[in-house]
């Protein structure tokens, strides 16, 4: 397994806690009303009030179960988590919305993203050179085809050339394709999880 590493700690143990918290009432509170919990970010930190960018990934024993987020910061942090958390829970469209019965089980992972970095190559082999496994989140993009992969991809796709085939793949386009007009950015995530 790729050694995940990330962004630099930019959120303290407490307001990670409040993040995992508040992911999980939110997914609570659809259950019970069907819609994200509502947050008023002035009554949190700084840091959690601070509009930063994340994904929530829901997993059950392992097992994908849920992964929306946005890749540029909308909205402060602490929304940004209640509303993704929500939305992977009800609204990813690979999976039928969550059930009770699956609640007590779900594993929370968040991914909070530094703002995307254009990268410029002149080839696939110069883009595969620069890209650094278990570091970087890529956003690919091709007209009106466009995927992104997490940091923590890398723990299921360790080999620079595999990641960048499956997203291809991921953004609609073939393994293969290679194309001038290819956009590439790069980010890293700082995760919170709170699986055991």
């Amino acid at each position: 397994m790729v050694p995940m590493c990330s962004a630099k700690a930019t959120i303290n143990r407490s307001d990670r806690n409040v993040l995992l918290d508040t992911a999980r009432s939110s997914i609570q509170h659809g259950l019970d009303f069907g819609k994200a919990l509502e947050v008023n970010a002035s009554y949190y930190t700084e840091a959690l009030q601070a509009e930063r960018a994340c994904f929530v990934t829901l997993q059950i024993a392992g097992e994908l179960r849920g992964c929306i987020g946005h890749l540029q910061a909308v909205q402060p942090l602490i929304n940004d988590v209640a509303e993704n958390a929500w939305a992977a829970a009800f609204q990813d469209p690979r999976f039928a919305p969550l059930s009770r019965a699956e609640f007590p089980g779900l594993e929370i992972h968040i991914s909070i993203l530094s703002p995307p970095q254009a990268m410029s190559f002149s080839s696939q082999e110069d883009l595969l050179a620069q890209i650094r496994p278990g570091i970087d989140g890529l956003i690919l993009e091709d007209g009106y085809r466009r995927g992104t992969f997490l940091p923590s991809v890398w723990e299921s796709l360790p080999e620079a050339r595999d990641f960048l085939a499956h997203l291809k793949l991921k953004a609609g386009l073939p393994a293969n394709y290679w194309s001038d007009k290819i956009r590439v950015s790069r980010y890293t995530s700082e995760s919170i999880t709170d699986a055991g």
